[in-house]
């Protein structure tokens, strides 16, 4: 007998206009689409074209006329600032509503651009609802990022405002953000007409006479706004995601099939429903914090959290079990690298055992690998399931998950379980033939599409294609390497540049990360390809041990070397290691690999725009100096 994933699995390939019509009819229209799937322009597939909707209405407004009203919206949760604010329906509605009047004040209308480049707050998400609100497409950037970067991204989308914060708070710093615009600002050819700062307490920015606006005395003189109509197919956001020439990616994501996706991921993928709370630690920065953070929960009508902190020194690593004890979270959503900062700090986790955590039901990780380590230190802490999912910023939700509202399935180390609903993945060689079960390869999802991925890039189409549809026709091209098992399990081994050939042998640097992360007292790794002269490539390995190890790290050394032959074979050709007090990584916690195999190799490379910490690359040299690598660096 087929389980109801399997049938909706099969449904949502062979008939996608039947399941996501259905999905759609849970959503609100203006009025009705006149074709779920529009394959007329291939590959530019497009979903719920003649439909008309508002995705500010579907998160707020919907849920107060189902009598909702009352309910906890959003939860605003910040042990940096020790603040706890909570929003009901009513309430959020009435804020956003009021900042959506604000921005048409700026002269603000359906299709124009607004930056919003704000810390962990609630305004930041009432900023996104009310360009939503009001058919403008946002464009979030990471609070606090470099002047540069942010000059590109008004460059290439054009606001016409942005709205930003005085400052945001990295554990113990305060980074002002005024002074990082303003240079931005200067930068760009593109200029915004206003900007609207929310001032807060902690530190003031001055403000330029005739184009800054004060949030909260705009906020007192606003009319609030209605809902505008718009296309299914109109934009609703752009999200820059890194690309390999450097100029940023502006992903889109439309308004229609946005809304009909998320809102069937809520229950279906994370089983929540409408009232339960939900929480996503991640930053509104990052395509997590705009699918679940501020849309999905609030398309479902759960409670959402915004969090404003770290899972380790916000006070200490368990901060995490305190916001799920106070607010009775029941579904999580953050990367595993929080969760290995957690485990560094508390390998028991003594610190849960202060917590009552009977309302928690589920934890979902992604963002990067789950490592078999963390997965069972999750497992046994937890006791609930502990859930690796798969997906990107153009994908904007899950390709594979372990999909709990509709059935349950074992959980295979390594992997994030099964394609999702909507997606068709597949594994290609390099001609763009299907292997083999258990045979590693490209991973690529058939086109089209589901709803709620990109249908295209902020103003060009050629890039989009280029980008993934033009190494494999008639697929999406993931930029992973991995294999689909014998019992349909997909396994994400790493990013396709992260296979590396040592002497002819293709072999996955993933594959040796898992077992270097098994050894009990290594707290986090990364291995990587460096060049050799007789090999072509060799692997090198990056430890962080765990809080309190006493062996000697010589010993520690030795026996992940020992581990990797014993697992993966001679073959590997892994004899160095070296351990280091910390890895670089972007802010979202990917390890910045690329930039490490960059100073082992002797290239130059450019601080990354989304680094964390500078500071480490200078660790870093030194490290790989000290085991004969970057010698020629000075």
């Amino acid at each position: 007998m087929t389980n109801p994933y399997e049938a909706a699995f099969e449904q949502s390939i062979n008939d996608p206009d039947g399941f996501w019509g259905k999905a759609a009819e849970d959503c609100h229209w203006y009025k009705r689409w006149d074709k779920v799937l529009d394959d007329s322009n291939k590959p530019f597939y497009r979903w719920f074209t003649g439909g008309e909707i508002n995705t500010c209405y579907n998160a707020l407004d919907y849920h107060i006329e189902q009598g909702r009203g009352e309910q906890l919206a959003l939860i605003y949760d910040s042990p940096v600032t020790d603040t706890i604010t909570k929003y009901t329906y009513n309430q959020l509605r009435d804020e956003v509503a009021k900042f959506a009047g604000v921005l048409k004040s700026l002269g603000v209308e359906k299709g124009d651009r607004v930056l919003i480049y704000m810390p962990m707050i609630a305004e930041a998400a009432m900023a996104m609802l009310a360009c939503a609100r009001i058919g403008a497409v946002h464009s979030v950037v990471f609070g606090g990022f470099a002047a540069k970067e942010l000059a590109t991204r008004i460059n290439d989308a054009k606001p016409k405002v942005i709205v930003t914060a005085s400052c945001g708070i990295e554990v113990k710093k305060v980074i002002a953000y005024k002074p990082l615009l303003d240079a931005a600002i200067d930068m760009s050819a593109s200029k915004p007409d206003k900007c609207v700062i929310f001032q807060r307490p902690m530190e003031k920015a001055s403000m330029i006479d005739g184009r800054d606006v004060d949030w909260e005395a705009a906020m007192a003189a606003a009319s609030p706004a209605e809902c505008v109509p718009v296309a299914a197919t109109d934009p609703l956001y752009i999200l820059y995601t890194s690309g390999t020439t450097g100029q940023p990616k502006g992903v889109v994501r439309d308004n229609g099939g946005h809304v009909v996706a998320l809102k069937w991921t809520m229950k279906n993928i994370y089983n929540v429903d409408a009232g339960d709370v939900y929480w996503a630690a991640s930053d509104v920065g990052w395509v997590v914090g705009h699918s679940y953070i501020v849309y999905g929960p609030l398309f479902k009508g759960c409670t959402t959290i915004l969090f404003e902190g770290k899972p380790v020194g916000t006070p200490d690593a368990g901060v995490f079990w305190r916001v799920i004890a106070d607010h009775k979270v029941k579904s999580m959503f953050t990367a595993p690298t929080a969760f290995r900062a957690i485990k560094r700090e508390d390998p028991n986790a003594e610190l849960m055992k202060k917590y009552d955590l009977s309302n928690f039901k589920a934890l979902f990780l992604a963002g990067e690998r789950l490592d078999p380590n963390t997965l069972h230190w999750a497992e046994n802490a937890l006791k609930v399931p502990v859930v690796d999912h798969w997906w990107q910023t153009e994908t904007g939700w899950a390709i594979c998950a372990n999909c709990l509202g509709l059935h349950e399935f074992t959980v295979k180390e390594g992997s994030p379980t099964k394609p999702a609903p909507g997606w068709n993945l597949q594994v290609v060689d390099t001609n763009n033939q299907q292997v083999a079960a258990g045979e590693i390869g490209a991973l690529v999802v058939k086109l089209p599409l589901p709803p709620g991925a990109l249908p295209t890039l902020w103003q060009n189409d050629d890039r989009y294609v280029e980008s993934y549809l033009e190494e494999f026709p008639g697929y999406y091209k993931t930029a992973d390497a991995g294999f689909i098992d014998a019992d349909g399990y997909a396994f994400v081994m790493s990013r396709t540049d992260d296979i590396i050939n040592v002497a002819g042998h293709r072999l996955s640097t993933g594959a040796m990360e898992e077992v270097l992360s098994d050894h009990p007292d290594v707290a986090e790794c990364a291995v990587l390809g460096v060049e050799d002269s007789l090999k072509g490539q060799v692997p090198v390995g990056f430890i962080v041990l765990k809080a309190g190890v006493s062996k000697a790290q010589d010993e520690i050394v030795k026996e992940v070397i020992q581990m990797v032959r014993e697992r993966i074979g001679p073959v590997a050709a892994f004899k160095t290691a070296t351990v280091v007090k910390r890895l670089p990584k972007t802010r979202s916690g990917k390890i910045l690999r690329g930039t490490i195999q960059k100073i082992a190799d002797n290239q130059e490379y450019k601080v990354p725009a989304t680094i964390d910490d500078p500071t480490i690359l200078g660790e870093m040299e030194e490290a790989l100096e000290g085991i004969g690598y970057a010698k020629a660096r000075k």
